[in-house]
């Protein structure tokens, strides 16, 4: 699961921020200043840090110089200055993104996932194997030992944008947004739809995957590889 740190003295944009994360399937650890978030960061493995730029202690920008002398994980300074000034100073920092409050949870989420695609970028993600399945999004071709299954549009792109984030819990409305696009007018009920078909196709043919319901979140896939 990806870890995303999240460091702000306002207790209010912690939860707020941790609720929509979590939703997405991210693991998310909470720090108050800069110096819990150096504590955390010394503890533990982290993809992602969003740091605000006013805070005690230590603000922002030197927390940003601290984390780059160690630590090569994207940035995301969070401030509630639009100066270009302000702006020039979190870039010579260090930071790789920078967003102004308040800012939609959305448009976070969005950032958060450029920034992990890019600093993944050497990884091919256009071939994925579980075991005996091999999913190609190069010819849209599932491979289930020597049998080719060919799914239909949407439930390969859903099969496929699962497999490529195993163990990670994602929402219906996340789904929607990553397979069917943001104009999507229709219900969330389609996913659970296209989830079953997937779960019909290869329940009973393959022990390499698992497509879990998490109540009351939405769906998750458990990769089982040989």
């Amino acid at each position: 699961m990806v870890n995303i740190l999240i460091v702000d003295d306002d207790i209010n944009i912690l939860q707020v921020v941790d609720i929509h994360l979590t939703e997405s399937g991210y693991n998310v650890l909470q720090a108050k200043d800069g110096n819990e978030a150096l504590r955390i960061l010394n503890e533990q493995a982290c993809d992602l840090a969003v740091v605000d730029v006013m805070m005690p202690f230590i603000d922002g920008y030197v927390l940003t110089r601290e984390i780059r002398k160690k630590y090569n994980l994207p940035i995301i300074l969070l401030t509630a200055k639009n100066q270009i000034e302000d702006k020039e100073e979190g870039f010579r920092s260090g930071t790789d993104d920078y967003l102004v409050k308040p800012f939609e949870m959305k448009e976070l989420r969005f950032r958060i996932e450029a920034l992990l695609r890019r600093y993944n970028k050497q990884t091919d993600d256009s071939i994925i194997r579980l075991g005996n399945i091999t999913i190609n999004k190069n010819n849209y071709e599932v491979q289930n030992g020597d049998r080719t299954i060919i799914l239909p549009l949407k439930e390969f792109e859903l099969l496929h944008f699962l497999t490529s984030n195993p163990m990670r819990v994602f929402s219906r409305e996340h789904l929607i947004e990553q397979v069917w696009g943001l104009d999507y007018e229709g219900d969330e009920r389609t996913v659970d739809v296209h989830i079953k078909r997937l779960r019909e196709r290869f329940s009973k043919s393959t022990e390499d995957f698992q497509i879990k319901t998490v109540r009351g979140v939405g769906y998750m896939l458990e990769a089982n590889p040989r």
